[in-house]
């Protein structure tokens, strides 16, 4: 069983202005719940025990709002990463010492969906295991192509989204300078060597990214109450 998870949520949220002015955007609430709460459920629901959230923008306000993950029967541990977000990749670099040697499952904090964390592999053939989705009307173009259970960038299978749900060995950034850099080259790397898997997911997506998602999502919610739980 996957132990620990990371949630990314050290972004200073541009998009979402001026809510997030005042608060991180994985602390805004919706559906009644703060978006950062519905992946520390899911997560506790799947098993994990630990979860290590890095922090960049307003991060003082993580610990006051969560605490140390008790009440979800979790361990959270926090992985402030300084004024200057760290991008994807520097962020799991510097909070390697935290993560561990065994693979890991990496969610960003401003996604929602009904994703079992539980279905991920424990033990990923490659390097990263990535959850890919329909693409999106904002994305139509899509990351990588799906082939099988194999991504590539060679026009194999079909052209998906990366829905920012995965599970990772922490060799894919180990060798990385520490320091600020996203995760796409690392992903580009592993699937020229045939080590980056994924699978399609068809279920309930989004990625809230403005306040107009945000308050749209809410919408939702109230007119289908399940889809916070």
């Amino acid at each position: 069983m996957i132990r620990r998870a990371m949630i990314f949520a050290a972004g200073r949220g541009e998009r979402m202005r001026p809510l997030t002015d005042a608060t991180p955007k994985p602390l805004l609430r919706v559906g009644g719940k703060m978006l950062i709460e519905h992946h520390l459920e899911k997560l506790a629901a799947a098993g994990i025990e630990e979860v290590v959230i890095n922090t960049s923008h307003l991060a003082d306000q993580f610990a006051a709002a969560l605490g140390d993950g008790a009440r979800w029967g979790l361990r959270i541990r926090y992985s402030y990463e300084g004024p200057q977000p760290l991008e994807t990749g520097g962020g799991i670099k510097h909070a390697l010492p935290l993560l561990g040697d065994e693979p890991f499952i990496a969610v960003s904090a401003d996604i929602v969906s009904d994703y079992d964390y539980a279905r991920l592999p424990v033990e990923p053939e490659g390097l990263a295991h990535l959850v890919m989705v329909p693409n999106p009307a904002f994305h139509p173009r899509g990351d990588f192509w799906l082939d099988g259970d194999s991504l590539n960038e060679d026009g194999a299978g079909e052209r998906l989204t990366f829905g920012n749900i995965g599970v990772y060995r922490p060799e894919l950034v180990a060798g990385e300078p520490a320091e600020r850099f996203k995760l796409l080259p690392a992903y580009q790397r592993a699937m020229r060597a045939g080590r980056l898997s994924g699978e399609r997911h068809d279920g309930s997506w989004r990625n809230l990214g403005t306040p107009e998602q945000l308050a749209e999502l809410a919408t939702t919610i109230r007119e289908r109450p399940h889809l916070s739980s």
